[in-house]
């Protein structure tokens, strides 16, 4: 095998990138992103679990540091929900907010890690070749995370004003009731259905991958000579810093629209 430097840049950004599959049929639709879902899992898991122990020993009194900035976290989260949706929002709205925004969050904080020290680790540690580090640079990730939230939209849409009332809505809004407008309103309603999950999905999507595409020609540019690996070096940590705030205004937006489409699925026209 080439090592990386012998590799041209399109080979190079293609073999840190590339998804370790399963197929569990012959179809395309029926191949698994091991990788991504492993990722996704652990990350998941490791957040969820870090919020409830620290909950779980929660005291009265002066917090510790790490209660602390899970309340200050869960406030936070709370004001923002409570900004957007008018209702009981502690039922379900306000905890998928948490939850989805400090899952997003962490699968885009593993673009921080440096990229070829964790190729080193998965290929001589572990074995394991072409191991995607970020889920979020995957976009079926990007779009099964949206696609959950377009699937509870519905949901709430059916829930809160009964099918009568969503197909009454998909008729006669945005342009009004009458006959000859239903075509047309069926038709704006459709497309903004689709345009959510599509636009929701490829934002963070977009964002996180070519943040990852960055950090690799940055690093191709070392190994270039003395002149590419200072300059490397320079942008690569302004890079790094700048990447940090997409990297948490990423997962930010995304919490915030869920929110916006579940508020919208509560609100009558």
């Amino acid at each position: 095998m080439a090592s990386d430097l012998e590799l041209t840049p399109t080979s190079y950004i293609n073999h840190h990138l590339t998804n370790l599959t399963t197929s569990l049929g012959e179809e395309p639709f029926w191949t698994l992103h091991v990788d991504t879902l492993l990722m996704s899992i652990i990350l998941g898991v490791l957040g969820m679990g870090v919020l409830w122990l620290v909950v779980r020993r929660a005291t009265p009194g002066v917090p510790t540091k790490r209660q602390a900035c899970v309340e200050l976290l869960v406030e936070f989260v709370d004001t923002q929900v409570k900004n957007t949706f008018h209702g009981n929002r502690h039922t379900f709205i306000a905890p998928a907010a948490l939850t989805i925004f400090v899952w997003v969050l962490l699968l885009n904080t593993m673009d921080l890690l440096p990229i070829d020290i964790m190729a080193w680790i998965y290929e001589h540690v572990f074995g394991l070749h072409n191991w995607r580090t970020v889920p979020t640079t995957d976009v079926n990730t990007t779009f099964a995370l949206a696609l959950s939230i377009w699937l509870l939209m519905i949901f709430f849409n059916v829930k809160v004003k009964g099918l009568g009332g969503w197909s009454y809505e998909l008729f006669c809004t945005p342009f009004g009731k009458n006959p000859i407008l239903w075509p047309l309103n069926l038709l704006f309603n459709i497309i903004e259905y689709v345009s959510k999950p599509l636009s929701h999905s490829l934002r963070l999507f977009g964002n996180i991958y070519a943040g990852e595409i960055i950090f690799l020609l940055l690093g191709m540019w070392a190994a270039t000579g003395v002149t590419g690996s200072f300059f490397s070096v320079i942008l690569g940590a302004g890079w790094l810093i700048f990447h940090i705030l997409i990297v948490t205004l990423q997962a930010f937006i995304f919490m915030m629209l869920a929110v916006v489409y579940l508020s919208m699925a509560h609100e009558s026209h």
